[in-house]
């Protein structure tokens, strides 16, 4: 795990003792309600194989998806032992505690401090056989547009990305920059994973540019494809 000083400008609101309690609630109260509302929900997935694929071919995909599904993510991925970069403010500290609930590891560092350090641990983590984990538009955005970090780790490990999109309907959908979603009780929720995304050993700065924005594309294509789903399922349903 990574850290910074506890008065870096990140920790700053661990001085608040209204974040501490508002924190130590979130910590008590989310991991059941998502445990009981991922039980009730209705999944189906496209693509689902290609984690195992990945694995069993002796390699570690580093999962990549947008910021606003980390609530349905955590509960489809959980208990993988998948280490996931978590920046060190407030919303990185109340994932952090959430996640970990549900069997995942942390490495600390965002795209705008710690990141480096962050993905030394992560490529650490790689080694020893270990899944990561990206939501390639965080910590605070802006929305739907990729950070490098995962192609980055997947250019000096050697991994691919496994870029997904997570759906629900029906759902709540926050106010927040990342307008994060969560699936009501029981809706049905869609999962569209893609194909093996790599980085060359070789690429420079405008090749990783150039693979950054293909990235994009194909995250907006899963996104798609995982309403397109949601439309079936439900015309079938009636």
């Amino acid at each position: 795990m990574v850290s910074r000083p506890p008065d870096a400008p990140d920790a700053a609101w661990r001085l608040s003792t209204r974040k501490r309690v508002e924190l130590a609630a979130i910590a008590t109260v989310v991991p059941p309600v998502l445990a009981a509302l991922g039980r009730s929900w209705t999944w189906s997935s496209s693509g689902a194989a290609r984690y195992d694929e990945v694995v069993a071919s002796g390699r570690a995909p580093i999962m990549a998806f947008w910021h606003g599904r980390i609530l349905a993510s955590t509960y489809y991925f959980r208990h993988r032992g998948i280490v996931v970069m978590a920046s060190e403010n407030f919303d990185g500290e109340w994932i952090s505690r959430v996640i970990t609930r549900f069997g995942y590891g942390v490495a600390r560092g965002s795209s705008s401090r710690g990141g480096a350090r962050a993905l030394v641990a992560m490529r650490r983590d790689m080694r020893a056989g270990r899944s990561t984990a990206f939501t390639l538009d965080g910590p605070r955005g802006p929305r739907g547009r990729a950070k490098p970090g995962a192609l980055v780790l997947a250019k000096v490990t050697g991994n691919p990305i496994l870029p997904f999109h997570i759906e629900g309907s029906p759902a709540w959908t926050m106010r927040s920059w990342d307008r994060a979603q969560i699936p009501k009780p029981f809706a049905r929720v869609a999962v569209a994973i893609g194909e093996p995304f790599y980085v060359s050993e070789s690429a420079d700065d405008a090749a990783i540019e150039s693979r950054r924005q293909d990235l994009e594309r194909e995250l907006a294509s899963l996104e798609q494809q995982a309403r397109d789903q949601l439309v079936r399922e439900g015309s079938a349903g009636r």
